[in-house]
């Protein structure tokens, strides 16, 4: 379903996790592309979505940014 997937961005929000919760990098979470739809697979639990929303706020304007089609400044 997805255009393409991006792994770090999945592999981010279970490290996230990791120091309070040892089983979270059995998490199955995806993140990735569909047209121009940034899609994010959050953990079920309140804390998991919470360490996830953390991770996003770092990235998620720049890769909202280039899902637009925006350029990396030079």
């Amino acid at each position: 379903m997805l255009d393409y997937v991006i792994p770090g961005l999945a592999d981010a929000i279970r490290r996230s996790g990791l120091p309070k919760v040892p089983t979270s990098v059995l998490s199955r979470g995806v993140c990735g592309v569909a047209g121009r739809t940034l899609i994010i697979n959050l953990p079920g639990s309140p804390g998991g979505v919470r360490d996830g929303l953390g991770v996003l706020a770092d990235v998620l304007d720049h890769a909202l940014e280039q899902i637009a089609g925006g350029d990396h400044p030079r």
